[in-house]
């Protein structure tokens, strides 16, 4: 048995685990999936979170454990889990990227991205609005954010996740995510591949992980493989609890 903290993506909120959570429950593993503030149910408030106070949350959320937690990070939740791990180790067993963003330590989202060669298409910036303020980004075109994310998602899921997108934080991308070898570095590590994925490309994917190698796993999905392949995903971090 093991505990897990599933932490969302960009845009998302805690309800992208809604098929991957009773799955874990089902195999005996607690699990908690959870809102960062100022996302998903949390997203009424007009909260505009940063990198440290979502990763304090989830470094807090494992302290409270008796044992320590599986953190798994989707796509931008790969900064929020690696700086929780740099926070509170001891309360850390492994850090699980799933088709997620897994910066070297000191570097920003934009900056990792840039290094892969995969700034945004045209596209893809044209489908995001800044809002008035500047603090935030939101999808305003419901094709654009289904074919980055859902490609290979049944159509009326894709459909449903796409309604409950919100606002994310414009700051994620620009702010450094401070790591270090003694803390963050002592954690082990494992990363689940998206071979099929729009988001963060599999070239980039790999990339990150000759930087920073680690054990690794492979899914033949889009970037949303919660949605796309539950009972894959489920059994591979079934394997990887087990280890």
């Amino acid at each position: 048995m093991a505990r897990f903290i599933l932490v969302h993506g960009a845009w998302h909120g805690g309800w992208c685990w809604d098929e991957v959570s009773p799955r874990l429950n089902a195999l005996g593993h607690q699990v908690r999936a959870p809102d960062l503030p100022g996302m998903g149910a949390d997203a009424a408030s007009g909260h505009v979170a940063t990198l440290d106070e979502w990763a304090m949350f989830i470094a807090g959320m494992a302290s409270a454990q008796d044992e320590p937690s599986i953190l798994v990070g989707h796509s931008r939740g790969g900064i929020v889990i690696s700086r929780a791990a740099e926070l509170a180790p001891q309360a850390v067993r492994r850090l699980v990227y799933l088709a997620a963003v897994m910066p070297s330590p000191g570097e920003t989202m934009a900056d990792l991205f840039q290094v892969g060669g995969q700034d945004r298409s045209p596209q893809v910036a044209d489908a995001i609005g800044m809002s008035d303020d500047g603090r935030t980004m939101i999808w305003h075109s419901r094709k654009a954010a289904i074919s980055t994310f859902y490609g290979t998602t049944p159509s009326e899921r894709a459909d449903a996740a796409f309604a409950r997108l919100t606002a994310e934080p414009a700051n994620m991308r620009t702010t450094a995510v401070l790591l270090s070898s003694a803390r963050y570095g002592a954690v082990p590590r494992s990363y689940i591949h998206c071979e099929e994925d729009r988001a963060v490309t599999p070239d980039l994917q790999r990339l990150m992980v000759a930087r920073q190698p680690c054990d690794t796993y492979s899914l033949k999905t889009d970037h949303s493989p919660f949605y796309s392949a539950p009972d894959e995903l489920t059994a591979l971090l079934q394997i990887i609890a087990s280890n």
